[in-house]
């Protein structure tokens, strides 16, 4: 039996481009989230490497703590961005791993799950009290080894989860300013900032020479960051379609008070005051920078995420 279909009962499901933004703010929180979830780890693996334990005396904790937190915002809003968020089962039912996103959303699993398992080690060795009953927290106190055993690779791994998305962005077509080798150097210093940043504001305990290298960072991260922001900003007249992309935040267009504002916040106050903070030794200074970093982060991130959005594709 021979079966035909009428034309006259096709569908048609799209006809016309998407106009406008379709990466908002919910993708500006994901990646923001991300970065401080992924920069904690980094940039707690640089003070161990440099700094006794003993001068951090709740990094067992503390660390994963912010990276679990952080790293649960990020995979809330990736699944309120997505429109059928089931279909994200078939990611790990049917992947295909020449996709970014099936890559990335492996990793961050596995990132997530690894920082899970250091986070109630962490909780067992530095609040035995709470878990005490039935000897739970001297079996987990026996797991401090596995802890350390753990950490050098969810360093690997905060690599590639801070990086895919720059790959995802450079794959869009027709974004000119989403060059995948820009992105994914802007995606690792993000990270630097936002846990810098974020450390200065709970790592209370710590020394003050940690707190000094972790200012540190933040200065080395907010400088070439802006940089590289200030290049793209004067010297991308070479790609016409960057060009009329950068007319969004040049003088006069529709983002350009808040590209200064973020690159105010997140970058020039930051790098003064940050000095300031190493010179005097001053740490609420320090935590000023460090709030003012995270604020001008987000700003600097909208806003880049955005404005390629804005130009017509035809």
């Amino acid at each position: 039996m021979q079966e035909t279909i009428n034309v006259t009962q096709s569908l048609v499901t799209l006809d016309v481009a998407l106009p406008g933004i379709i990466w908002g703010g919910i993708i500006t929180i994901n990646m923001w989230a991300k970065s401080i979830g992924t920069g904690v780890i980094m940039v707690g693996a640089y003070l161990l490497f440099r700094h006794k334990k003993e001068q951090m005396p709740n990094y067992r904790w503390l660390i994963p703590l912010i990276a679990f937190i952080a790293f649960n915002v990020f995979l809330l809003f990736t699944l309120i961005d997505l429109h059928q968020p089931y279909r994200m089962i078939n990611i790990f039912l049917h992947p295909h791993f020449t996709s970014a996103i099936t890559v990335g959303a492996w990793i961050a699993s596995l990132f997530t799950l690894l920082v899970s398992v250091m986070l109630i080690i962490g909780l067992a060795s530095g609040f035995p009290d709470v878990l005490r009953h039935n000897g739970v927290a001297k079996k987990l106190r026996g797991s401090e080894s596995l802890y350390d055993k753990l950490s050098p690779i969810v360093l690997f791994l905060a690599f590639p989860v801070t990086l895919y998305t720059a790959i995802i962005m450079a794959e869009s077509s027709a974004r000119e300013l989403w060059q995948a080798p820009t992105e994914l150097t802007q995606m690792f210093l993000a990270a630097l900032i936002a846990g810098a940043a974020t450390l200065l504001l709970f790592g209370g305990k710590w020394s003050d020479a940690v707190k000094k290298d972790i200012t540190l960072v933040l200065i080395f991260a907010v400088t070439f960051s802006f940089l590289i922001y200030m290049g793209e900003y004067f010297f991308s007249f070479k790609s016409s379609e960057a060009e009329a992309t950068l007319a969004y935040i040049h003088l006069g267009g529709t983002y350009s008070i808040q590209f200064w504002v973020a690159m105010i916040l997140g970058y020039i106050l930051p790098f003064f005051l940050g000095i300031l903070s190493v010179k005097e030794n001053t740490k609420s200074v320090a935590k000023v920078a460090a709030i003012s970093a995270l604020i001008g982060l987000y700003l600097a991130k909208d806003v880049w995420l955005k404005i390629p959005q804005l130009l017509p594709l035809s």
